[in-house]
């Protein structure tokens, strides 16, 4: 069976289309950064019904240029795309071959679009968002990753091979090797990204990364924003030597390098202490602590309907975090049968990790926007009313600062993305074979002027994601100003 090439039959016509493309389209990026710098600012006419207009100028052309070639780059690569789809596999090379396991992102992608735009106007600032290009942009790779991660995780699509498989003789082996006894032509039959040094096929490796970052980047910053915002409204609201001791001892967390503190808690020899463990027991008690202030604050003068509420919620959150901390092989572990799971403890250690670390800096964030809202009008109506502290803080303060929350939680989970690439590139906290990017890198970083694949890859997909959730991060903050 014949090794594949990169774009297989398609490479003869779209090759060298996608390479006039991406120069002219660069070319014109160029030309409009500097006509951008030089160039005068279009001349406004008034015209004869009184309205205006403005004439296109070098700056308009330049504008002008850079859309038409991006749009011809965007429909060359939708050519690889329907041609890695509807061409009989290998046909279309590895790029095709590629595109055409993801079909299931692009579907869930193609579907989430339609449906956002079609009624964009009814979903608030997620909304907006699609009147943003960058934030489009943004939003686009989040959810690629993301849905990728669900296909992966969830329903054993896209990969090829089992991650932490090794075929003889494909150790470091270039894109398109054939796999020793497969059959032809059908998927699998190649290794379409190569093998690492361990003989183990780098695409599969790279999309069951986005797995593990998916499950611990986005919970774990949850998590630190939950205490961050159940400790910072109190401390910037009220003040007083509550805030003074809060203030204190997460400007002492914060003094510590992030790395060193990470690389304390993830050691061998803290985590056979526990103390990851007993520090998941005071951690994961406040999003239980959250709901129940934010339901009871709320419906507090109706005590039927709130006891009610806190039953139904309450419930299973506490089964939830019974489960979270009572973890077989640790100090921690009293649940028994009633246990719905068991978190790896390399996974648990680098979750807790990441709130610890995060949450002070959530608390300032909060802290500091409590200490603004609280001066505003509408809160002094809220007490002129009689609500209570709780209630100002939950449903006046909190809501009124959701525009720098949501910024600052997208930008999050991407320094904790990088974290984890770090923690994992150092070899700590998660098994040494995991297929977390970091990991990945570290393995492919010693032969990487040999064989470049095998650190490439997950070094590609770990900035792409991070590039997504700051170009969301920066949509969501264009939107939110102009609400």
């Amino acid at each position: 069976m014949e090794p594949l090439t990169w774009t297989g039959s398609l490479g003869g016509v779209l090759d060298p289309l996608l390479m006039t493309a991406s120069v002219l389209f660069a070319a014109a990026l160029v030309v409009a950064a500097v006509l951008g710098l030089v160039a005068p600012a279009p001349q406004v006419r008034v015209n004869a019904d009184g309205t205006l207009s403005a004439g296109a100028g070098p700056r308009g052309w330049a504008g002008l240029a850079v859309r038409a070639t991006g749009g011809l780059l965007l429909l060359t690569l939708l050519a690889y795309l329907l041609g890695g789809l509807l061409m009989p596999y290998g046909e279309a090379g590895i790029v095709g071959a590629v595109l055409r396991r993801f079909l299931p992102v692009w579907i869930a992608l193609v579907v989430t679009f339609g449906l956002s735009l079609a009624y964009k106007r009814r979903l608030g600032l997620y909304g907006k968002l699609f009147d943003s290009p960058i934030g489009m942009v943004g939003l686009g790779l989040v959810l690629f990753w993301i849905y990728t991660a669900l296909a992966v995780g969830v329903f054993g699509l896209i990969a090829t091979h089992d991650p932490l498989a090794a075929v003889s003789g494909l150790k470091n082996k270039p894109p398109g090797v054939p796999v020793p006894g497969a059959e032809s032509m059908v998927a699998g039959a190649h290794y379409l990204l190569g093998g690492d040094a361990l003989a183990r096929d780098v695409f599969s490796r790279m999309v069951h990364g986005s797995w593990i970052v998916v499950q611990i980047a986005p919970l774990a910053t949850l998590f630190a924003f939950l205490v961050g915002i159940t400790l910072g409204l109190p401390a910037g609201y009220r003040g007083g030597r509550f805030d003074t001791v809060l203030s204190f001892l997460a400007n002492l967390i914060l003094a510590f390098p992030v790395i060193l503190l990470f690389y304390l808690l993830v050691t061998p020899e803290i985590v056979q202490t526990g103390i990851p463990s007993f520090m998941a027991i005071g951690l994961f008690l406040f999003p239980i602590l959250f709901m129940a202030v934010l339901l009871w604050s709320r419906f507090r003068t109706q005590p039927s309907k709130a006891a009610l509420l806190l039953a139904l919620t309450l419930v299973p959150l506490v089964w939830l975090y019974l489960s979270l901390v009572s973890q077989t092989g640790t100090p921690v572990n009293f649940l028994g049968g009633l246990d719905l799971f068991d978190i790896p403890s390399g996974v648990l250690v680098v979750f807790v990790s990441v709130v610890f670390v995060n949450a002070p800096t959530v608390f300032r964030i909060v802290r500091g926007l409590a200490m603004d809202i609280r001066t505003r009008d509408y809160v002094a109506a809220a007490q002129t009313r009689g609500e209570s502290s709780w209630y100002v803080m939950l449903w006046e303060i909190l809501p009124n600062a959701r525009g720098p929350l949501i910024v600052d939680f997208c930008l999050r989970i991407g320094y904790t993305t990088i974290l984890l690439g770090t923690l994992g590139f150092f070899g700590l906290g998660l098994p040494p074979d995991s297929p977390d990017w970091g990991s990945t890198i570290n393995t492919g970083r010693q032969l990487l002027s040999v064989f470049p694949h095998t650190a490439l890859v997950p070094a590609v997909a770990l900035l792409s994601l991070v590039l997504g959730l700051n170009l969301l991060a920066d949509g969501l903050r264009e939107e939110s100003l102009r609400d």
